[in-house]
């Protein structure tokens, strides 16, 4: 489940726009398929630690229903398409590897990517494996971007997927809301 939501959520996010930035400046797939993992995981172990904490401090009654509504929220967040990183964030004087690190993990705050974590942590109650497949989710749809570029992202239907990622989170929504 949280691979699926990630992915279907990451698809043109600008986390997904910063990796193609990131392919075209410096053309070293690997260590910057290493820093988005790297990034990622801290991230989102941070991001459903929170989760967690939440659903200790409010209880499942209230969760279930802050869960609920964030997910439905969540669902028009998708349809609005995201602008492209500042290109300074790809640009920095450190290695591929740091600076696909320091750049993913500072544009990845406050995205709904990590604000899906919280909530997938809070109402699984699970950190590691939320947080195994958020990153999962992360890279399937990150990595195709780093190897072919801007080939796969004309190709790619951005408007469909946002509607099945934004029907996706509403379906959650209501299944967190009848539970």
């Amino acid at each position: 489940m949280s691979a699926g939501v990630v992915a279907l959520a990451e698809i043109g996010d600008k986390t997904q726009l910063l990796a193609l930035l990131l392919t075209v400046r410096f053309r070293s797939p690997w260590p910057i398929v290493a820093g988005i993992l790297f990034a990622t995981v801290a991230n989102h172990t941070f991001a459903g630690a929170l989760g967690v904490w939440l659903m200790n401090l409010v209880g499942p009654q209230t969760m279930r229903w802050i869960l609920g509504l964030s997910f439905i929220a969540m669902a028009a967040w998708t349809l609005i398409p995201d602008d492209a990183p500042d290109e300074k964030a790809a640009t920095s004087g450190h290695g591929v590897f740091l600076t696909t690190v320091i750049a993913f993990f500072l544009v990845e705050m406050g995205d709904k990517t990590q604000i899906a974590t919280v909530a997938l942590a809070a109402q699984f109650h699970n950190l590691l494996l939320v947080v195994l497949g958020t990153t999962v989710g992360m890279l399937l749809a990150n990595v195709p971007v780093v190897f072919a570029g801007e080939a796969l992202l004309r190709r790619v239907p951005l408007k469909l997927v946002r509607m099945i990622a934004a029907l996706t989170f509403v379906a959650l929504g209501a299944y967190v809301l009848l539970t």
